[in-house]
């Protein structure tokens, strides 16, 4: 005979799952601050395991919240759809604060990887960062970024069918190098064993 005084109620069965749940809102933040590249609504409700319905209308409702439309202020970042998927972005407003801080708190040197990308972009632009992590075989996330953090690189447009963001120097760039196009950059060949492995002819832009 089974003890009662024992045995688990529904309310008990169900309580270690619903304390493991979060709310779907959570679940899209978290997932939104960590990405490089616009995510679509399929991708993030596979990512946060909900319905895509569900991720839609809890997107509209951020939107609304970060543009100050509900109940909170307006924040100095937004949630922005480009190349049919979704990203956080800082407010055009603040841009140049932004840039005026990442500049001063920037190292002075750039490191290897950081160097070996930025040569990759440079030749290769517009090239997307999984198109770079392919050239240089190693993953390039956080290099990217840094290199978006200095000013030495930008988003130049997202692949309409695929949402990748293509990236391209700046002038910044330019600045540092003392050149004034990218004419001026040296003939890759010289530069490589093989010659030009990774890289097409006349890729300089």
């Amino acid at each position: 005979m089974t003890d009662d005084l024992t045995a688990p109620t529904e309310q008990e069965e169900a309580a270690p799952t619903a304390a493991l749940e979060t709310p779907l809102a959570e679940r899209i933040e978290a997932i939104l601050l960590i990405i490089d590249e616009p995510i679509g609504l399929v991708a993030l409700a596979a990512a946060v395991g909900s319905p895509v319905a569900a991720v839609r209308q809890t997107i509209e409702a951020l939107v609304d919240d970060y543009d100050g439309r509900g109940s909170g202020p307006r924040r100095g970042f937004e949630l922005r759809e480009v190349g049919g998927g979704w990203r956080l972005y800082v407010r055009e407003d603040h841009d140049s604060l932004v840039a005026e801080f990442v500049g001063g708190q920037a190292p002075a040197r750039l490191s290897q990887a950081a160097l070996e990308t930025l040569a990759v972009i440079a030749y290769k632009q517009p090239v997307t960062r999984s198109q770079v992590a392919s050239i240089r075989a190693v993953n390039v996330d956080s290099v990217v970024r840094t290199l978006l953090a200095r000013g030495l690189i930008t988003e130049l447009f997202a692949d309409a069918e695929t949402g990748a963001i293509n990236y391209g120097t700046t002038d910044a760039l330019l600045q540092h190098l003392g050149i004034n196009s990218l004419d001026e950059l040296p003939p890759i060949s010289p530069l490589l064993d093989d010659g030009a492995d990774g890289f097409d002819e006349g890729v300089v832009r």
